[in-house]
Protein backbone atom coordinates (compact mmCIF):
# COMPACT_ATOMS: atom_id res chain seq x y z
CA UNK A 1 0.00 0.00 0.00
CA UNK A 2 2.72 2.59 0.93
CA UNK A 3 4.68 1.43 -2.24
CA UNK A 4 1.51 1.87 -4.30
CA UNK A 5 1.26 5.74 -2.20
CA UNK A 6 4.45 6.54 -3.28
CA UNK A 7 4.52 5.57 -7.12
CA UNK A 8 1.05 7.19 -7.37
CA UNK A 9 2.50 10.14 -5.80
CA UNK A 10 5.97 10.31 -7.85
CA UNK A 11 3.30 10.13 -10.91
CA UNK A 12 1.43 12.75 -9.78
CA UNK A 13 4.51 15.12 -9.37
CA UNK A 14 5.59 14.23 -13.18
CA UNK A 15 1.94 15.15 -14.71
CA UNK A 16 1.92 18.62 -12.49
CA UNK A 17 5.72 19.27 -13.80
CA UNK A 18 3.93 18.40 -17.48
CA UNK A 19 1.01 20.94 -16.81
CA UNK A 20 3.55 23.78 -15.19
CA UNK A 21 6.10 23.06 -18.20
CA UNK A 22 5.21 21.03 -20.77
CA UNK A 23 2.04 22.58 -23.21
CA UNK A 24 5.09 25.01 -24.36
CA UNK A 25 8.29 24.87 -26.36
CA UNK A 26 8.91 28.13 -24.67
CA UNK A 27 12.10 27.82 -22.35
CA UNK A 28 12.84 31.00 -20.59
CA UNK A 29 15.28 31.68 -18.61
CA UNK A 30 15.51 33.57 -15.30
CA UNK A 31 17.87 36.75 -15.33
CA UNK A 32 20.40 35.52 -13.29
CA UNK A 33 21.02 32.38 -15.59
CA UNK A 34 23.37 32.68 -18.59
CA UNK A 35 22.52 32.15 -22.15
CA UNK A 36 20.56 31.38 -24.51
CA UNK A 37 23.68 29.60 -26.91
CA UNK A 38 23.59 29.18 -30.30
CA UNK A 39 25.00 26.29 -32.13
CA UNK A 40 26.34 27.95 -35.12
CA UNK A 41 25.29 26.84 -38.61
CA UNK A 42 27.12 23.63 -40.56
CA UNK A 43 30.08 23.88 -37.72
CA UNK A 44 29.05 20.89 -35.31
CA UNK A 45 30.88 18.74 -34.19
CA UNK A 46 33.91 20.50 -34.48
CA UNK A 47 36.27 17.70 -33.39
CA UNK A 48 35.82 14.10 -34.41
CA UNK A 49 37.64 10.69 -33.58
CA UNK A 50 40.61 10.42 -36.14
CA UNK A 51 42.01 7.46 -36.90
CA UNK A 52 45.42 8.95 -38.86
CA UNK A 53 46.92 10.27 -35.72
CA UNK A 54 49.89 8.18 -33.92
CA UNK A 55 51.67 8.15 -30.51
CA UNK A 56 54.30 6.20 -29.15
CA UNK A 57 52.79 5.16 -25.95
CA UNK A 58 55.41 5.22 -22.69
CA UNK A 59 53.37 2.50 -21.30
CA UNK A 60 52.88 -0.34 -23.61
CA UNK A 61 55.89 0.47 -25.54
CA UNK A 62 54.24 0.42 -28.71
CA UNK A 63 52.37 2.83 -31.56
CA UNK A 64 48.69 3.08 -30.80
CA UNK A 65 45.94 5.07 -32.72
CA UNK A 66 45.39 6.88 -29.52
CA UNK A 67 42.30 9.66 -30.92
CA UNK A 68 40.64 6.74 -33.27
CA UNK A 69 37.67 5.55 -31.02
CA UNK A 70 36.09 8.71 -29.53
CA UNK A 71 36.89 12.42 -28.69
CA UNK A 72 34.69 14.03 -26.21
CA UNK A 73 34.09 16.10 -22.89
CA UNK A 74 36.85 18.74 -23.75
CA UNK A 75 37.70 21.43 -21.10
CA UNK A 76 38.83 25.03 -22.71
CA UNK A 77 41.02 28.04 -22.14
CA UNK A 78 42.60 31.05 -23.68
CA UNK A 79 45.96 31.16 -24.46
CA UNK A 80 47.58 33.81 -26.82
CA UNK A 81 44.32 35.70 -27.95
CA UNK A 82 43.55 32.17 -28.98
CA UNK A 83 40.93 29.27 -27.48
CA UNK A 84 42.76 25.91 -26.52
CA UNK A 85 40.06 23.00 -25.97
CA UNK A 86 41.26 20.20 -24.44
CA UNK A 87 39.56 17.04 -24.93
CA UNK A 88 39.55 12.96 -24.22
CA UNK A 89 40.28 11.13 -26.67
CA UNK A 90 40.25 7.15 -26.23
CA UNK A 91 42.10 4.75 -28.11
CA UNK A 92 41.08 1.42 -29.84
CA UNK A 93 42.30 -0.97 -27.34
CA UNK A 94 39.41 -2.54 -25.69
CA UNK A 95 35.82 -2.56 -25.58
CA UNK A 96 33.27 -0.09 -23.82
CA UNK A 97 33.30 3.56 -21.80
CA UNK A 98 36.26 2.99 -19.69
CA UNK A 99 37.46 0.22 -20.85
CA UNK A 100 39.64 1.46 -23.18
CA UNK A 101 42.91 4.06 -22.56
CA UNK A 102 41.81 8.06 -22.40
CA UNK A 103 44.61 10.57 -23.15
CA UNK A 104 43.78 14.18 -23.33
CA UNK A 105 44.28 16.19 -26.77
CA UNK A 106 44.96 19.77 -27.63
CA UNK A 107 43.21 21.71 -30.06
CA UNK A 108 43.21 25.77 -30.69
CA UNK A 109 41.30 28.41 -32.85
CA UNK A 110 41.57 32.07 -33.63
CA UNK A 111 37.78 32.25 -33.74
CA UNK A 112 36.50 29.86 -31.28
CA UNK A 113 34.89 27.47 -34.34
CA UNK A 114 37.43 26.30 -36.35
CA UNK A 115 40.59 24.11 -34.98
CA UNK A 116 44.01 22.57 -35.35
CA UNK A 117 44.90 20.06 -33.39
CA UNK A 118 48.34 18.16 -32.39
CA UNK A 119 48.64 14.99 -33.52
CA UNK A 120 49.87 13.56 -29.94
CA UNK A 121 47.99 13.73 -26.83
CA UNK A 122 49.46 16.48 -24.36
CA UNK A 123 48.10 14.61 -21.22
CA UNK A 124 48.30 10.67 -20.73
CA UNK A 125 49.49 7.71 -18.67
CA UNK A 126 53.35 7.52 -17.87
CA UNK A 127 56.08 6.35 -15.69
CA UNK A 128 55.96 9.25 -13.54
CA UNK A 129 54.03 9.61 -10.09
CA UNK A 130 50.37 9.17 -11.26
CA UNK A 131 51.13 5.46 -13.03
CA UNK A 132 49.27 3.86 -10.60
CA UNK A 133 46.29 6.13 -10.51
CA UNK A 134 46.11 6.34 -14.13
CA UNK A 135 46.99 3.21 -16.05
CA UNK A 136 45.25 1.44 -17.59
CA UNK A 137 42.34 3.50 -17.85
CA UNK A 138 43.53 6.87 -18.13
CA UNK A 139 43.38 10.41 -18.04
CA UNK A 140 40.02 11.40 -18.37
CA UNK A 141 37.12 14.81 -18.46
CA UNK A 142 39.57 17.68 -17.99
CA UNK A 143 38.13 21.06 -17.04
CA UNK A 144 40.96 23.72 -17.11
CA UNK A 145 41.54 27.11 -16.20
CA UNK A 146 44.07 29.74 -15.50
CA UNK A 147 45.54 31.95 -12.61
CA UNK A 148 45.84 35.30 -12.58
CA UNK A 149 49.45 34.96 -13.52
CA UNK A 150 49.61 32.57 -16.37
CA UNK A 151 49.32 29.08 -14.80
CA UNK A 152 47.46 26.73 -16.43
CA UNK A 153 45.61 24.26 -13.92
CA UNK A 154 43.74 21.30 -14.95
CA UNK A 155 41.68 19.02 -12.87
CA UNK A 156 40.67 15.91 -14.52
CA UNK A 157 40.08 11.84 -13.42
CA UNK A 158 42.50 9.49 -12.92
CA UNK A 159 41.22 5.95 -13.74
CA UNK A 160 43.23 2.65 -13.41
CA UNK A 161 39.96 0.99 -13.71
CA UNK A 162 39.71 0.55 -10.28
CA UNK A 163 38.77 3.58 -8.34
CA UNK A 164 38.42 6.95 -9.89
CA UNK A 165 40.14 10.30 -8.41
CA UNK A 166 40.56 13.62 -9.13
CA UNK A 167 44.13 14.46 -10.14
CA UNK A 168 45.53 17.94 -11.20
CA UNK A 169 48.38 19.09 -13.14
CA UNK A 170 49.93 22.66 -14.18
CA UNK A 171 51.53 24.22 -16.95
CA UNK A 172 52.78 27.44 -18.70
CA UNK A 173 51.69 26.16 -22.25
CA UNK A 174 48.99 23.97 -21.65
CA UNK A 175 50.98 21.66 -23.90
CA UNK A 176 54.05 20.26 -21.51
CA UNK A 177 51.97 19.39 -17.71
CA UNK A 178 53.41 18.62 -14.52
CA UNK A 179 51.38 16.11 -12.91
CA UNK A 180 50.87 16.47 -8.41
CA UNK A 181 48.18 13.63 -8.37
CA UNK A 182 45.31 12.91 -6.46
CA UNK A 183 43.88 16.10 -4.71
CA UNK A 184 42.75 14.53 -1.61
CA UNK A 185 45.62 12.52 -0.61
CA UNK A 186 46.53 14.92 2.23
CA UNK A 187 43.36 15.89 3.64
CA UNK A 188 42.11 14.58 7.04
CA UNK A 189 44.71 12.17 6.96
CA UNK A 190 43.44 10.59 3.41
CA UNK A 191 40.02 9.82 4.50
CA UNK A 192 38.92 11.01 1.04
CA UNK A 193 41.94 9.38 -0.20
CA UNK A 194 40.14 6.15 -1.77
CA UNK A 195 36.72 7.41 -2.24
CA UNK A 196 35.53 8.27 -5.91
CA UNK A 197 35.54 11.58 -6.82
CA UNK A 198 35.32 13.13 -10.24
CA UNK A 199 34.44 16.47 -12.20
CA UNK A 200 35.77 19.25 -10.56
CA UNK A 201 34.60 23.20 -11.62
CA UNK A 202 37.10 26.11 -9.91
CA UNK A 203 35.47 29.48 -9.14
CA UNK A 204 36.77 31.98 -11.71
CA UNK A 205 36.01 34.94 -12.29
CA UNK A 206 36.32 37.59 -15.17
CA UNK A 207 38.69 40.64 -14.33
CA UNK A 208 39.46 43.20 -16.69
CA UNK A 209 38.23 41.43 -19.37
CA UNK A 210 39.76 37.57 -18.51
CA UNK A 211 38.60 34.61 -16.78
CA UNK A 212 40.80 33.74 -14.09
CA UNK A 213 40.90 31.40 -11.00
CA UNK A 214 40.27 33.50 -7.70
CA UNK A 215 39.46 32.92 -4.05
CA UNK A 216 36.86 33.66 -1.63
CA UNK A 217 36.77 33.71 2.03
CA UNK A 218 40.70 33.53 1.58
CA UNK A 219 40.73 30.77 -0.32
CA UNK A 220 40.44 28.62 -3.52
CA UNK A 221 36.90 27.09 -4.06
CA UNK A 222 35.86 23.93 -5.87
CA UNK A 223 32.62 22.21 -6.62
CA UNK A 224 32.67 18.81 -7.26
CA UNK A 225 31.01 15.22 -7.28
CA UNK A 226 29.22 13.25 -9.86
CA UNK A 227 25.98 12.54 -8.08
CA UNK A 228 25.93 14.79 -5.47
CA UNK A 229 27.26 18.25 -5.85
CA UNK A 230 30.08 18.91 -2.43
CA UNK A 231 32.58 21.59 -2.46
CA UNK A 232 36.53 21.90 -1.49
CA UNK A 233 38.63 24.38 -0.19
CA UNK A 234 42.75 25.09 -0.81
CA UNK A 235 45.69 27.47 -0.22
CA UNK A 236 47.82 26.59 -3.06
CA UNK A 237 45.73 24.84 -5.96
CA UNK A 238 46.93 21.22 -5.42
CA UNK A 239 45.86 19.79 -1.73
CA UNK A 240 42.33 20.53 -1.88
CA UNK A 241 40.37 19.68 1.42
CA UNK A 242 36.44 18.49 1.29
CA UNK A 243 33.76 20.45 2.99
CA UNK A 244 32.69 18.61 5.84
CA UNK A 245 29.38 18.84 7.37
CA UNK A 246 28.69 19.41 11.56
CA UNK A 247 29.09 15.36 11.59
CA UNK A 248 32.38 15.32 9.92
CA UNK A 249 31.07 13.55 6.51
CA UNK A 250 31.16 15.19 2.38
CA UNK A 251 28.66 18.26 2.76
CA UNK A 252 25.57 17.75 0.12
CA UNK A 253 25.10 20.85 -1.45
CA UNK A 254 22.83 19.80 -4.47
CA UNK A 255 21.27 16.61 -5.30
CA UNK A 256 19.65 14.81 -7.82
CA UNK A 257 15.44 15.70 -7.90
CA UNK A 258 12.77 13.72 -9.10
CA UNK A 259 10.95 14.67 -12.05
CA UNK A 260 13.36 16.72 -13.40
CA UNK A 261 15.99 16.47 -15.82
CA UNK A 262 18.74 15.95 -13.04
CA UNK A 263 16.86 13.36 -11.30
CA UNK A 264 19.90 10.76 -11.77
CA UNK A 265 22.73 13.15 -11.24
CA UNK A 266 24.08 16.52 -10.73
CA UNK A 267 27.42 16.35 -11.88
CA UNK A 268 29.82 19.39 -12.19
CA UNK A 269 30.66 20.94 -15.47
CA UNK A 270 32.75 23.76 -16.65
CA UNK A 271 35.04 26.56 -13.91
CA UNK A 272 31.98 28.09 -11.91
CA UNK A 273 31.96 31.59 -12.46
CA UNK A 274 31.60 34.70 -9.69
CA UNK A 275 28.85 37.11 -11.30
CA UNK A 276 26.92 40.17 -9.75
CA UNK A 277 23.86 37.60 -8.79
CA UNK A 278 26.37 34.89 -7.13
CA UNK A 279 27.86 32.32 -8.46
CA UNK A 280 26.90 30.19 -11.31
CA UNK A 281 27.37 26.93 -11.14
CA UNK A 282 26.98 24.79 -14.80
CA UNK A 283 26.35 20.86 -14.38
CA UNK A 284 25.10 18.21 -16.00
CA UNK A 285 21.89 16.70 -15.57
CA UNK A 286 21.26 13.12 -15.55
CA UNK A 287 17.89 11.50 -16.01
CA UNK A 288 16.94 8.28 -14.33
CA UNK A 289 16.42 5.65 -16.39
CA UNK A 290 12.68 4.81 -15.20
CA UNK A 291 10.60 6.01 -12.10
CA UNK A 292 11.10 9.25 -10.87
CA UNK A 293 12.70 10.48 -14.12
CA UNK A 294 11.66 13.65 -16.17
CA UNK A 295 9.46 12.63 -18.67
CA UNK A 296 10.16 15.05 -21.13
CA UNK A 297 13.48 14.36 -21.88
CA UNK A 298 15.32 10.74 -22.83
CA UNK A 299 15.51 8.28 -20.39
CA UNK A 300 19.55 8.23 -19.12
CA UNK A 301 20.08 11.82 -21.40
CA UNK A 302 22.73 14.21 -20.09
CA UNK A 303 21.34 17.95 -20.49
CA UNK A 304 23.12 20.52 -18.90
CA UNK A 305 21.46 22.89 -16.15
CA UNK A 306 22.47 26.07 -14.14
CA UNK A 307 22.52 26.54 -10.35
CA UNK A 308 23.04 29.61 -8.05
CA UNK A 309 25.25 29.83 -5.42
CA UNK A 310 25.28 32.27 -2.91
CA UNK A 311 28.43 35.22 -3.26
CA UNK A 312 29.79 35.43 0.35
CA UNK A 313 29.33 31.86 0.99
CA UNK A 314 29.74 29.83 -2.23
CA UNK A 315 28.16 26.67 0.07
CA UNK A 316 24.67 28.16 0.43
CA UNK A 317 22.54 27.07 -2.60
CA UNK A 318 19.75 29.48 -4.03
CA UNK A 319 18.43 28.11 -7.04
CA UNK A 320 18.45 26.21 -10.13
CA UNK A 321 16.89 25.82 -13.57
CA UNK A 322 14.04 23.55 -13.70
CA UNK A 323 14.62 23.10 -17.61
CA UNK A 324 17.97 22.44 -18.78
CA UNK A 325 19.46 25.47 -21.27
CA UNK A 326 21.00 23.14 -23.60
CA UNK A 327 20.10 19.57 -24.42
CA UNK A 328 20.63 16.94 -26.68
CA UNK A 329 18.80 18.08 -30.35
CA UNK A 330 20.60 17.34 -33.01
CA UNK A 331 21.62 13.94 -34.52
CA UNK A 332 25.21 13.90 -33.97
CA UNK A 333 24.32 14.45 -29.71
CA UNK A 334 21.83 11.69 -30.23
CA UNK A 335 23.79 9.29 -31.40
CA UNK A 336 27.26 8.20 -30.69
CA UNK A 337 28.86 5.15 -27.88
CA UNK A 338 26.32 6.83 -25.40
CA UNK A 339 23.14 6.14 -26.99
CA UNK A 340 20.76 7.56 -25.10
CA UNK A 341 21.72 11.28 -25.92
CA UNK A 342 24.35 13.70 -24.78
CA UNK A 343 25.43 17.27 -24.19
CA UNK A 344 28.18 17.27 -21.27
CA UNK A 345 29.38 20.38 -20.73
CA UNK A 346 32.89 21.05 -19.59
CA UNK A 347 34.70 23.71 -21.28
CA UNK A 348 33.79 27.62 -21.33
CA UNK A 349 35.63 29.97 -21.93
CA UNK A 350 35.00 34.00 -22.14
CA UNK A 351 36.60 35.41 -25.81
CA UNK A 352 36.23 38.34 -27.25
CA UNK A 353 32.96 39.44 -25.68
CA UNK A 354 30.91 36.60 -26.07
CA UNK A 355 31.20 32.72 -24.00
CA UNK A 356 32.13 30.01 -26.15
CA UNK A 357 30.83 26.88 -24.78
CA UNK A 358 32.43 23.09 -25.43
CA UNK A 359 30.54 20.12 -24.54
CA UNK A 360 30.93 16.19 -25.66
CA UNK A 361 28.11 14.62 -27.67
CA UNK A 362 27.01 11.05 -27.31
CA UNK A 363 30.61 10.40 -25.48
CA UNK A 364 32.01 10.59 -29.08
CA UNK A 365 32.78 13.96 -30.41
CA UNK A 366 33.08 17.47 -29.32
CA UNK A 367 30.39 20.49 -30.02
CA UNK A 368 30.23 24.33 -29.42
CA UNK A 369 27.60 26.55 -28.72
CA UNK A 370 28.08 30.48 -28.27
CA UNK A 371 26.41 33.09 -25.69
CA UNK A 372 26.50 36.25 -27.07
CA UNK A 373 25.04 38.55 -24.07
CA UNK A 374 24.57 41.91 -26.78
CA UNK A 375 22.02 39.52 -28.33
CA UNK A 376 20.91 37.05 -26.04
CA UNK A 377 18.90 34.13 -27.95
CA UNK A 378 16.55 31.45 -26.40
CA UNK A 379 17.96 28.74 -24.89
CA UNK A 380 16.81 25.14 -26.24
CA UNK A 381 13.22 24.55 -26.37
CA UNK A 382 11.28 22.12 -23.76
CA UNK A 383 10.48 19.31 -26.36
Amino acid sequence: MINFLRKGSIIFSLLLTQLCYGQSRVNTLPTWAFGGFVRPANINPIISPDTVSRFHDPMSRRQVQWEANDTFNPGATVKNNKIVVLYRAEDLYGIGIGFRTSRVGYAESADGIKFSRRKTPVLYPDNDIAKKYEWPGGCEDPRVAVTPSGTYVVFYTEWNRDLPRLGVATSKDLIHWKKHGPIFEAAYHGRFFNIASKSASILTRVVNGKQVIIKTNGKYWLYWGEHHVYAATSTNLLDWAPVVDNKGELKELMSPRDGYFDSDLTECGPPALMTKNGVILFYNGKNKPAEGRDIRFNANSYCAGQALFDAKDPSKFKTRLDIPFLRPMESFEKSGQYINGTVFIEGMVYFKRKWFLYYGCADSRVAVAVYDPSKPAPPDPVE
